[in-house]
């Protein structure tokens, strides 16, 4: 993940299925793009309005996913997940196709999107690769949820804590560092909810396309799904798997170390304001040297260059 230059896809790839909250079939088609263009949405259903960047700045919703929307009211939604699978695979820039409003579910998580991303090849850009580096610490509260992040030096790491009255989910934690550590169980952490709030959700027009094929289900002391669980900390992976996505809207990937109690979509994108706003708080740089998960040694992590 950590690359001193920016990376694309060499070529088209391509991925369909149903949306989670509107119900509806979705195509989207991955397209290389060029250096410094980040991460866009093009709605191809649509004939003009029809880019949305992927930014902090355009979510207009984080109800339970996150919705990003354009200064023309083009929306799409549910992006978290194909972004944390760019942000895992280390994908800076591309085009996303995409023929309706949603991206599609696929089976909850990011592994599908990964599965194919992995057998693909990515391509070295001309243009360095830029980073947000946390130089102070900064925290949010709102209410019970909190979160902060703080200096560290060559990783993103994530400590995340649920905190559930139903005894299946309970309270539980995980540390990630998303330089060092093997991501698979991470990445194929499926969405996740009670049996007792689905009307609910339903009710706000949301969950449409849901099932058992795409969102683990508890109900009561037992989970819905054939198969139980994928991992003993699916329900606090994912809530770092889309910790990971929302924080590509940053348009960056973030050095420094997270600390996170009962977070959503809506928390991070507060956090995320806050933040950018906080120009003491971090430093835009470049890497020097090339660092993968496999070979990352931190007393070889060559100096850093501030971009003033």
């Amino acid at each position: 993940m950590i690359s001193t230059f920016q990376k694309t896809l060499q070529n088209k790839v391509s991925f369909s299925g149903i949306g989670l909250h509107s119900g509806k079939s979705s195509k989207i088609n991955i397209l290389p793009a060029n250096n410094d263009e980040g991460i866009v949405f093009k709605r191809v259903d649509l004939d003009k309005n029809n880019l949305v960047k992927a930014s902090f700045f355009n979510v207009s919703s984080a109800r339970l996913c996150t919705t990003l929307e354009n200064k023309q009211g083009i929306k799409v939604s549910t992006v978290e997940h194909l972004l944390a699978a760019f942000y895992i695979t280390g994908i800076d820039n591309a085009i996303i196709e995409i023929d309706n409003e949603e991206v599609p579910i696929m089976d909850g998580s990011s592994k599908e999107f990964l599965d194919v991303f992995k057998k693909v090849n990515l391509v070295d850009q001309s243009r360095k690769r830029k980073y947000l580096k946390i130089i102070n610490k900064i925290d949010l509260k709102d209410g019970k949820r909190k979160i902060s992040i703080e200096p560290n030096e060559s990783s993103l790491e994530v400590n995340f804590q649920l905190n559930y009255k139903n005894k299946i989910i309970g309270n539980q934690k995980n540390f990630i560092n998303f330089q060092k550590d093997n991501l698979d169980e991470l990445s194929s952490s499926r969405t996740f909810c009670l049996y007792d709030d689905i009307e609910k959700i339903k009710k706000f027009g949301l969950a449409k396309g849901g099932s058992l094929e795409n969102a683990v289900v508890v109900d009561g002391e037992k989970v819905l799904n054939e198969g139980g669980l994928r991992n003993e900390k699916e329900f606090v992976n994912h809530k770092i798997l889309d910790l990971a996505g929302d924080f590509f809207l940053s348009q960056h990937r973030i050095l420094g170390k997270v600390n996170c109690y009962q977070g959503g979509h809506e928390l991070t994108n507060m956090f995320l304001r806050k933040l950018i706003k906080s120009r003491n708080s971090y430093k835009i740089i470049e890497l020097e040297e090339l660092f993968t998960p496999k070979n990352l040694n931190l007393n070889k992590i060559s100096k850093l260059v501030v971009n003033a």
